[in-house]
């Protein structure tokens, strides 16, 4: 096989996965196996063998390799920061993943990978700046520009998880304590997590996030989180103006994304037309994967 093939991994929170693309952007082989919860060098290892196992099964010389991850290396010392699989901050991952597959390896935020491939070859493929978002278990953001991630001066571009909710009530400030430190993160209002803690709060038993849409006694539940992603959208809009946003995530089946978030936004945005697209990431849960194996060219 030629080394334009693309190998990937997409390092989650509960899975890792490898991947290959064949030249063409498709997807050929697909593997993954569950995170080693809080231990580093058990991550280190499964990624080592979910890689050698693709290669060996492709009869592949080893490639470069792109990853997906939560959090993102420091520019100034090179340790993770930032990640919510906390075993993984203050850890030089990438030289030792360098180390132990004794090849180059390229590291970039999740929302970040989710954006590349989306804007490449995905649901926002005609736009030209594109801004990524992940709803799901955390909250994360990723610009792409002309088809290239915007990685920023200290590598925090597109960090809107970890922007405080806009125009807070008085009873949404602070907010909620996050993982981070801080206080009323958009993590906290808008992932998955957050929706399911906020139901058990109002005496609401629901079995995930996504359950909010389809239930008459959670209307007022979606509401909120309606106007709060609206909210959170809208500084998106008056800072970057993207072609398009689209959204990954567990919560992007939320069909009301699509079809209110678009009018509630003239309330916020800074602007007398809203032209902005809003659309689901057209190739799913294989989008973060598909960005990192683009993460080299």
């Amino acid at each position: 096989m030629s080394t334009s093939y693309r190998l990937g991994v997409d390092l989650g929170g509960t899975k890792i996965e490898a991947a290959l693309l064949e030249p063409s952007g498709s997807l050929i082989s697909r593997i993954r196996r569950p995170t080693p919860t809080g231990d580093y060098q058990g991550t280190l290892d499964c990624i080592r063998d979910l890689v050698l196992e693709i290669e060996a099964d492709h009869d592949l010389k080893p490639l470069p390799l792109g990853i997906g991850v939560p959090g993102s290396p420091s520019p100034a010392s090179g340790l993770m920061r930032n990640a919510n699989s906390q075993c993984l901050n203050d850890k030089p991952l990438q030289q030792d993943l360098e180390s132990t597959l004794d090849r180059p390896v390229r590291l970039a935020n999740d929302a970040n990978c989710l954006a590349l491939s989306e804007a490449v070859d995905g649901a926002a493929h005609e736009g030209k700046v594109v801004f990524g978002i992940i709803l799901g278990t955390g909250v994360g953001g990723g610009v792409v520009v002309n088809q290239q991630l915007l990685i920023g001066h200290n590598a925090i571009g597109g960090e809107w998880g970890h922007m405080p909710l806009p125009w807070p009530s008085t009873t949404e400030s602070p907010g909620r304590k996050c993982y981070c430190g801080r206080h009323g993160c958009l993590e906290t209002w808008l992932s998955g997590t957050a929706v399911e803690s906020l139901a058990e709060e109002d005496g609401l038993s629901i079995g995930q996030a996504t359950d909010i849409a389809s239930r008459t006694d959670a209307r007022h539940l979606l509401e909120d989180w309606l106007d709060r992603l609206a909210r959170s959208i809208a500084v998106v809009l008056n800072i970057l103006d993207p072609d398009y946003i689209v959204v990954g995530g567990g919560l992007n089946r939320i069909e009301a994304i699509y079809t209110d978030i678009p009018g509630r936004l003239a309330t916020y945005a800074f602007s007398d037309v809203i032209r902005t697209n809003i659309v689901p990431a057209m190739h799913g849960d294989s989008s973060g994967i598909r960005g990192a194996a683009r993460l080299w060219p």
